[in-house]
Order: C-alpha cells, then structure tokens, then sequence
C-alpha cells in the first residue's frame, strides 16, 4: 500500500511555467517584469501587496504593441487571466510612483500556458482507469492545499509586519511618556524647592 500511494504522488507531479516572488517596491519607483509568450497563450496573473502604506499599488499589464491591457490604480490585490493574440514580450508593471515615503512589498503570481497532462496518454478518448482518476483527484487536491498555503502564508507575513509596526509605535509611544513623566517630575521638584527657598528669603528679610 505504502508504495502504490508513492507511485501515485510521483505520477501526480506536473511541471507548469510559471513566476511566484516577493519584491521590494521603494517609494516614487516602479518596477516591470518582461515575458515572452507566444500567441494563444493563457497566463494568470495574482498580486497582492503585504507591506508598506496602505497597502495598495498601481498595476497594469501591456501587450509586445504597448497595448494596455489590464489597469488598476491603488489596489492591495486583484487577480488578471488573458489569452495572447500576439507573439512577443508582455510586461506587468507594478508602479509606487504616487507615494512620496512608503516603502511596499509586493507579491506577485505569474502563470503562463497550459498545464502539461499528469500522464502521456491521458487525453486519449478511453476512459480513465482508476489508478489515473486517483492520480487526478490528489492532484486536484494538492493544487487546493498549495493555494490555501499560498494564502496563508500572505496573511501571516501581513498580519506579522502589522504588528511589528504596532509595536514599533507602542515602544516609541511608551519612551516619549518615560520622557514626560521624568520632565514633569523634575518640574515639580524644582517648583517646590523654589517655594521654600523663597519663604526661606522672607524669614531671613523680616528677621
């Protein structure tokens, strides 16, 4: 049993072309990325920005003629699928331009062409035997669980940055209270022992 599932994990392993990264976006710059894709290719594109400002970012996506094909101003995610219709190099561009001090980080999802079939005689017209509707199945499932670890993971490197910078402002926020509290309490001091030392003068006058 222990081999037939591994035999079965191997089969479902499908090479897919693709691009998954996260990239630092500094502020007033953009950054663009370049693909070459021939004509009739499907691609996907998903993004989201984890970090820095409001966590939003203008987008857009143009064709090898400089063709827009996809535009988004001020977005913290979106998702973009397109088939080509021209042979060449399409760029996705992520631009920080409008942000005069955040710094961002971005997450990028780049997926292009058609998935290659889990076996070589999979699209044959028979039906499926049960060892390939068992590789399908897994592999449909891994797919879901990648996704939902992709996800994940997103959330969690967010949530974390946040509270970072929550705690950032809180220590900055408790130091300056130290500051005051120390200030007002020489203040107090030095007031007081300037009311004795004046009722101190004033005895010494009248005497």
């Amino acid at each position: 049993m222990p081999l037939v599932v591994l035999v079965t994990a191997i089969l479902c392993t499908a090479v897919t072309s693709g691009t998954e990264l996260t990239f630092e976006l500094p502020d007033n710059e953009k950054q663009c990325f370049y693909e070459d894709l021939a004509e009739g290719v499907k691609f996907d594109i998903d993004f989201q920005v984890i970090a820095g400002g409001n966590y939003d970012v203008d987008c857009f996506v143009t064709d090898p003629t400089n063709n827009v094909l996809y535009e988004e101003r001020k977005k913290q995610y979106d998702s973009f699928t397109h088939t080509t219709t021209l042979k060449g190099v399409y760029k996705v561009c992520f631009s920080n331009e409008f942000s005069t001090f955040s710094h961002k980080t971005v997450y990028l999802d780049f997926r292009a062409g058609e998935e290659i079939p889990l076996l070589p005689d999979m699209n044959r017209a028979t039906a499926l035997t049960q060892m390939e509707s068992a590789c399908l199945s897994i592999h449909e499932i891994l797919k879901v669980v990648a996704d939902s670890q992709t996800w994940y993971r997103l959330r969690e490197a967010q949530d974390r940055i946040r509270a970072e910078d929550l705690n950032e402002r809180v220590s900055y926020w408790s130091i300056g209270e130290t500051v005051i509290l120390f200030l007002v309490s020489i203040g107090q001091v030095l007031m007081l022992k300037s009311f004795f030392s004046e009722k101190k003068t004033n005895v010494a006058t009248s005497t």
